[in-house]
């Protein structure tokens, strides 16, 4: 497994690298696709424990979400979300009366979804866009990937205190700790490297490089435990086996979600 991890890793890094250097329509592009395979994991995930949310409706919006914010930013919101909310409660009204008596449950986690993996999936677009946005973005994203990595390995090695028991058995506090030092240096290391390319007027620099890095690695491990509830849920040990050796795109981006917006917002309130 760790094979296919490193081979998938080297193969999608130089891409994903290039997608996000460049941005515009391919990372919008990108990350829509993302999202919509999410969301039909997520779909296919609650369904087996029995609820019925709307396989057409959840990766469709959550993908509608990311092409809107990438071509209009926050204006379309209100009549975006308007209009899911709207469709939604139709078709599951429909499915009521072909008989679903929880029609009405399946109203929400399909509602739930979309925006979890839409809208806050969608503040990767919008992280991109901010100015300097490129290295912001080569900032936060690294820190969360390495926070993870650094949880990863020191955890499965030295991790003795269970962080979450119930939601992931096999974190534990040892890793946290770990990751969040890890996050730290990442995003201060990031910052001062992209600072080169950015230029010496830029407003990245490396304190708050490590205080992005401090912060998503503190707050990120909660989307990991999120989907983990997901799975637990239904019993299974990851969201689909789309990427050999690492199991979803759910099980991916997990904690890429709350970095992105996280992240957007700690450049836009403070930096």
């Amino acid at each position: 497994m760790l094979v296919n991890r490193l081979l998938v890793t080297i193969v999608l890094v130089p891409i994903g690298m290039a997608i996000i250097v460049y941005g515009k329509l391919p990372l919008i592009l990108t990350i829509a696709i993302i999202v919509a395979l999410a969301g039909w994991e997520y779909v296919k995930l609650l369904r087996i424990a029995g609820h019925h949310p709307s396989m057409g409706l959840v990766p469709v919006a959550a993908a509608l979400f990311v092409l809107m914010r990438g071509y209009d930013g926050f204006t379309s919101a209100p009549w975006l979300i308007s209009l899911l909310l709207l469709i939604s409660m139709s078709w599951h009204l429909l499915d009521y009366e072909k008989g679903r008596d929880q029609a009405g449950s399946d109203f929400n986690i399909t509602i739930g979804g979309a925006l979890y993996l839409g809208w806050i999936g969608a503040y990767l677009i919008s992280l991109r866009d901010l100015p300097e946005g490129k290295w912001w973005f080569l900032v936060v994203m690294p820190a969360v990937w390495l926070a993870d990595s650094g949880a990863y390995f020191i955890g499965s090695r030295f991790g003795k205190h269970k962080l979450s028991p119930r939601l992931s058995p096999r974190k534990s506090w040892e890793g946290y700790l770990a990751g969040i030092v890890a996050g730290t240096l990442a995003g201060a290391f990031f910052a001062a490297l992209w600072r080169i390319g950015a230029g010496p007027e830029s407003a990245i620099i490396p304190w708050r490089g490590a205080v992005i890095g401090f912060v998503v690695a503190i707050l990120t491990p909660l989307g990991d435990l999120g989907e983990s509830m997901f799975k637990r849920q239904v019993g299974v040990k990851d969201s689909s086996h789309l990427i050999p050796g690492m199991g979803g795109v759910f099980d991916r981006i997990d904690s890429w979600l709350w970095g992105g917006v996280i992240g957007y917002y700690l450049i836009v309130w403070f930096f």
